[in-house]
């Protein structure tokens, strides 16, 4: 009987790739209020961009939430909020 080998070559890159991947998809689930840079870099738009085109929308408005000068939005609504503004450009 000849002995078997078996030989598994692994993209360590591509594996590495899809584990972050897979992290940022569960860490987002985890959110329930986001700030505008965390908001600028899910959007991959710009602050400026994001506060001129989409926070004064008042389906977004009404998600705001306020403290002092620091404001947040409620995450999951804040989702569905923004792709109704962005299905009208």
């Amino acid at each position: 009987m000849l002995p078997a080998n078996i030989e598994v070559n692994l993209d360590k890159q591509a594996i590495k790739q899809y584990i972050e991947k897979r992290l940022e998809e569960e860490v987002r689930e985890a959110f329930f209020l986001i700030d505008l840079k965390k908001m600028s870099a899910l959007l991959c738009m710009s602050e400026r961009y994001i506060q001129d085109e989409l926070l004064h929308d008042p389906r977004i408005r009404m998600l705001e939430v306020r403290r002092n000068r620091k404001r947040w939005w409620k995450y999951k609504p804040l989702l569905q909020a923004i792709e109704e503004v962005i299905s009208e450009w």
